[in-house]
């Protein structure tokens, strides 16, 4: 049976070196600050909104939350992103999307100030993760994923991976992250043609395609390393991944769960970007 690969080990030990971080900055009169940006009351904003206040306020981080009706006009929304970029003492955004109203969403992204966009919603940031640069920040769900590969210190270099899915929120942004560690790395989607074959050959399998239980035993192959990204509903309601974890992890070497697997690590990568532009300001 496979190793489990679990995120709250890896949440932990990061909610252990931000609060050490936090309490520096704070030493320097500096109160790092995360801004919230909700509209509607989308349960999986809401259940995402109260994990990620809990883990700041675990380290220390403090939490503006801004919350919006369903039927916010979109100059009310873009108000709050003006009102966040002009205050000094909020070092990260993460607005919950997406929102029904696409242009409004559209407008708050290209408005908010990269140095603030936490969750790269902005096509600076986007641009940063393609080129390397290191401006702005990563998706924390594509960056929990490496740091969940470094704490059970599975190396990337020179390995091939395999991700399914192509979305700018996680496929293609992991697959830059994974190449800048010298990964030789293939981007699956619906159309790719011999699927199963190609992820067999992998040392790691990272699924990303946002379909319940997708990848089954016969994906993978003996020794890979499995990532499942996915969070979805089955037909009976319950949540599971990307990944059918019955069939596959008798035959991989490592798998992370569904729940309790990326997901858990996700909050913390948060409050890591959060602690980094606060550092960027002291400097």
């Amino acid at each position: 049976m496979a190793d489990v690969l679990k995120g709250v080990p890896v949440a932990a030990g990061l909610t252990d070196e931000l609060t050490a971080r936090c309490e520096r900055l704070k030493a320097l009169g500096i109160v790092p600050m995360l801004a919230t940006l909700r509209v509607g009351e989308n349960p999986g904003d809401i259940a995402y909104e109260t994990g990620a206040v809990k883990r700041c306020e675990k380290i220390g981080i403090a939490v503006r939350k801004i919350i919006l009706p369903s039927d916010a006009p979109a100059g009310e929304i873009t108000g709050h992103i003006r009102e966040i970029n002009a205050d000094e003492s909020v070092h990260g955004c993460l607005m919950f999307r997406p929102l029904t109203d696409k242009a409004a969403e559209r407008a708050a992204c290209e408005l908010l100030d990269p140095s603030k966009d936490v969750d790269c919603m902005t096509d600076a940031s986007l641009a940063g993760v393609f080129t390397g640069s290191g401006a702005g920040f990563p998706p924390c769900t594509a960056q929990a994923c490496v740091e969940l590969l470094d704490y059970y210190g599975v190396s990337v270099d020179g390995k091939n991976l395999a991700v399914i899915g192509r979305s700018l929120v996680i496929g293609r942004p992991v697959s830059m992250l994974l190449m800048s560690r010298n990964a030789t790395v293939t981007v699956c989607h619906s159309h790719t043609q011999s699927l199963p074959e190609i992820t067999r050959r992998a040392d790691i399998l990272i699924a990303a395609i946002g379909r319940a239980r997708f990848v089954d035993a016969s994906y993978v192959s003996e020794g890979q390393v499995v990532v499942d990204v996915g969070i979805n509903l089955d037909d009976e309601g319950k949540l599971c991944g990307d990944v059918d974890y019955e069939s596959v992890a008798p035959i991989v070497r490592a798998i992370t769960p569904v729940p309790g697997g990326v997901g858990a690590a996700t909050t913390a990568v948060l409050a890591k970007h959060v602690i980094e532009s606060a550092e960027r300001f002291a400097l």
